[in-house]
């Protein structure tokens, strides 16, 4: 078992992907498996036939031997050398048996075990979810992504009726989270401020850019790199948001390093955008999506999960009205976003109907008084509410016009 990280010392097998005897390819994946912050494919150092040293569930030291690989066996004859990849992405008309073993393939091993009792569990239907494992192999993420898109009622088991109760395994990965979010409720002073954001200005300025920013950048403008940029001026003006404790010292940071909350298959992530202090509105969109894409197909690095000194989440997408948001250690503070609702607002002593976020603050009082706390997200709520606020820093051009 390969070391997956700098501070990992073991590891859980989720599933294998192949069986005792099969034949695997060099760099073949053979099995998934879970360390306390990712899900990794585990390849296939050599070409041969393997034998399985460990069973699924089972946690391994790093450097342990959890299969062997009988390097001077035979090709079977049915093994094509390196053509099932081929096979799989881009089917073509070879010789006449190779389209048999492809027919076969579904039957014999149509998914991952996990995937397999999800799919028996749920009532879904094999035929009905696209596989991204080697040959086309279901994974777990696979059913996951495909119950979470929807499925007609009449393809499903009705629930209810039974008595019947089903024990499952916490994987490494939901036991670490749980045992991160205790300690974060038992060892810090957290506290929860909000406020509420008039989205108008936002809304109007996307409406009218929209356009020409995806023609020039390649990727649609989304509110995340509104908040993100409003985020970072204001951790320069308040300092104690961007740091954290470290022992009997306060750790300052000159740099925002923006974890964004994504939620996967495997659980929420919370990927990693370096120096966001010094991105555009483009670069964060583009980051952003890049990384929401790879952790949902579980191809994060533990690197780029690790060192971030604030967190956004958007609970708004699930429709989320209002939250208190868990702090992310070692951070001191977490900006939660919620759905954006039309609301009767005053504004000139008239009730105008304007599409208000709540936002949300949680933060360690041990290290952010509450001034700094209800001063910080108030200044992400001007800047929200005056965008070009982001383009000049926290000041309006007016301002710095007149010296303000």
């Amino acid at each position: 078992m390969p070391s997956p990280g700098e501070s990992i010392s073991e590891v859980e097998i989720a599933s294998w992907l192949v069986k005792n005897g099969d034949w695997v390819e060099k760099d073949q994946a053979i099995a998934e498996v879970d360390s306390d912050k990712a899900t990794l494919e585990l390849p296939a150092e050599e070409s041969g036939i393997v034998t399985l040293k460990a069973k699924e569930g089972d946690t391994v030291k790093v450097g342990q031997v959890v299969c062997l690989i009988d390097t001077d066996a035979a090709r079977p004859a049915g093994a094509a050398k390196p053509e099932p990849v081929k096979a799989a992405s881009a089917p073509s008309p070879a010789a006449t048996p190779a389209p048999e073993k492809p027919k076969a393939a579904p039957v014999e091993v149509v998914g991952t075990p996990v995937a397999k009792k999800m799919m028996e569990a749920n009532g879904v239907d094999p035929s009905r979810v696209k596989g991204s494992g080697p040959g086309g192999r279901i994974t777990k993420n696979d059913v996951a992504a495909a119950m979470s898109a929807g499925f007609d009622n009449s393809s499903a088991q009705a629930w209810g009726g039974s008595r019947e109760a089903n024990r499952e395994k916490m994987s490494m990965l939901r036991r670490k989270i749980a045992e991160r979010l205790v300690s974060v409720k038992n060892e810090t002073a957290m506290l929860t401020t909000f406020n509420e954001v008039n989205m108008k200005p936002i809304m109007d300025l996307r409406a009218k850019y929209k356009d020409a920013f995806k023609e020039k950048h390649g990727i649609s403008l989304g509110f995340m790199s509104f908040f993100t940029k409003a985020v970072t001026e204001a951790l320069h003006l308040f300092p104690a948001v961007n740091a954290q404790i470290d022992g009997q010292e306060i750790v300052f940071h000159d740099y925002a390093d923006v974890g964004v909350a994504v939620s996967t298959p495997k659980g929420l992530m919370v990927p990693v955008i370096r120096n966001a202090e010094q991105m555009g509105l483009a670069q964060i969109e583009l980051a952003i999506r890049d990384l929401a894409l790879r952790a949902r197909d579980g191809k994060l690095t533990i690197e780029e999960m690790t060192g971030g000194t604030f967190t956004i989440t958007n609970g708004g997408v699930f429709g989320s009205m209002l939250s208190t948001p868990i702090i992310n250690p070692p951070q001191s503070a977490i900006l939660g976003m919620h759905n954006i609702v039309e609301r009767p607002v005053a504004e000139n002593g008239q009730v105008v109907i304007r599409p208000i976020m709540y936002v949300a603050l949680s933060y360690d009082h041990r290290i952010i008084d509450g001034k700094e706390s209800v001063s910080f997200l108030v200044k992400v709520k001007e800047m929200l509410e005056n965008p070009e606020r982001m383009l000049f820093g926290a000041k309006a051009p007016a301002e710095i016009l007149l010296g303000l």
